[in-house]
């Protein structure tokens, strides 16, 4: 009885660590989800395209999703509906740094960016952090609650809030005050003024050279100079503006929820073109590239128009939204979340991706890259193939790309033929065929 239970005692551990050699570690475990999740080099190489890299945002996926991704030429941006906030930088995928900002669950507005510092808003603070690092450098309590994401420039921030107000804040300001440690006491000193409109401010400000533009539900648009709160202009709309706006090179494109979309010079509010009438609700930011303006309205498909004159230039139905552009494609979306590759100068149909599982799909409208996250923080960036693809496209600004040098050719090019002598005066050119009248006298 005693041996057959010591038999058994030796088969049960046997077993148990057969089981424990083959049942995969939970490192190997995750990779392998990833793995799934990942798209497969073979389907990219079929497009065209190379994965660049991927990472995973810090978030607990138990209880957490991305809320926003925000990307600029430099860093990707991702923040949890938690507050924690985590910055790859763009072309490497190293993750650079992740804090935690604001109170846990706290609404907040997608980070902004300019050279140097990303602005987030949470609650009703607003936290600077250096780019690069991650170092916070100041927070600073704001007088209303934000209703959209602030604009900043290199010494300026402005945040629209719930009761029609604009607020320009000067960013050195700011900082003086935080490091003699009296932001929280005299922090609206840094205010350097506010505009008040009839309704909530709806959009994002647009912030130019020397004005600030955004617009409100009392159905009008708004110029204000960035400096003091001066009216530039002012234009009425018959009804609110439906989108973000953008801007490019000078003029405003406005979505409007008469379905319309409006292109104004963002200097003295005079119209470039005709409206261009959709005929469908249009919610999503247009999207400009080159001379090409992309909108998306609701079950309305994919129009391209011109930037010049406004006219289309090419539909395509089935379309839902932006991911990005190069100078031949454009990457969109369809209505199960596919990623649909376009010929950006006729809108056919290149190829089709199925990425649903990316619930975050960043709409690019600075590079050629393309970044796609899943709600659990998942994150890869892909470009097109090529040796000539290596560096980054910037769409907006195109200063930012690399000087290339130019090399010498390996083969050199064949030696010129030596010269003719000159022939004597008064003669015939070797070869020339021609008679020779003779002088006159």
């Amino acid at each position: 009885m005693t041996q057959s239970r010591s038999i058994c005692t030796v088969l049960a551990l046997s077993l148990a660590l057969s089981l424990g050699t083959l049942a995969p570690s939970p490192a190997s475990a995750q990779q392998g989800i990833r793995g799934q999740v990942l798209p497969t080099h073979t389907m990219l190489r079929r497009h065209g395209l190379v994965r660049m890299w991927w990472g995973q945002a810090r978030l607990d996926p138990s209880r957490d999703v991305v809320a926003h991704m925000v990307v600029d030429e430099d860093i990707v941006v991702m923040q949890a509906t938690s507050g924690t906030v985590t910055a790859f930088d763009n072309e490497s995928g190293r993750r650079i740094w992740s804090a935690q900002l604001g109170p846990r669950d706290a609404p907040s507005q997608p980070a902004v960016t300019n050279r140097d510092f990303a602005f987030i808003s949470a609650a009703r603070k607003l936290y600077c952090l250096d780019k690069f690092s991650g170092e916070l450098l100041w927070e600073l309590k704001l007088p209303r609650t934000p209703s959209t994401s602030p604009a900043v420039s290199e010494d300026q921030i402005f945040y629209g809030s719930h009761d029609g107000s604009i607020f320009a804040f000067d960013l050195n300001r700011i900082r003086e005050l935080y490091l003699k440690n009296e932001l929280t006491k005299w922090g609206f000193l840094a205010r350097q003024w506010r505009y008040k409109t009839g309704k909530q401010i709806t959009t994002p400000p647009i912030v130019t050279d020397r004005v600030v533009n955004f617009a409100s539900l009392d159905n009008s648009l708004y110029s204000i100079t960035a400096g003091s709160p001066r009216l530039q202009w002012q234009s009425e709309t018959d009804s609110p503006v439906s989108a973000p706006i953008t801007y490019q090179a000078g003029f405003l494109y406005i979505a409007c929820e008469d379905f319309n979309l409006y292109c104004l010079n963002a200097e003295n509010g005079n119209a470039r073109w005709q409206p261009f009438p959709s005929g469908f609700p249009i919610r999503r930011t247009p999207r400009v590239i080159g001379q090409q303006v992309f909108i998306f309205p609701n079950s309305g498909g994919l129009f391209a128009l011109s930037t010049l004159t406004g006219k289309r230039k090419w539909w395509r139905h089935g379309i839902t939204d932006y991911v990005g552009a190069s100078h031949q494609r454009l990457y969109t979306t369809d209505h199960v979340g596919n990623i649909v590759i376009l010929r950006r100068k006729d809108g056919a149909v290149l190829g089709t991706m199925p990425l649903r599982q990316f619930g975050v799909k960043f709409p690019n409208n600075r590079t050629d890259r393309l970044f796609l996250a899943t709600n659990s923080g998942l994150l890869v960036a892909i470009r097109e193939a090529g040796a000539d693809r290596e560096f980054p496209t910037y769409h907006q600004n195109p200063d930012l790309s690399p000087i290339l040098p130019e090399f010498a050719p390996e083969t050199p090019e064949p030696a010129a033929a030596p010269a003719q002598p000159a022939a004597p005066a008064g003669a015939a050119a070797a070869g020339d065929n021609r008679a020779t009248t003779p002088a006159k006298n």
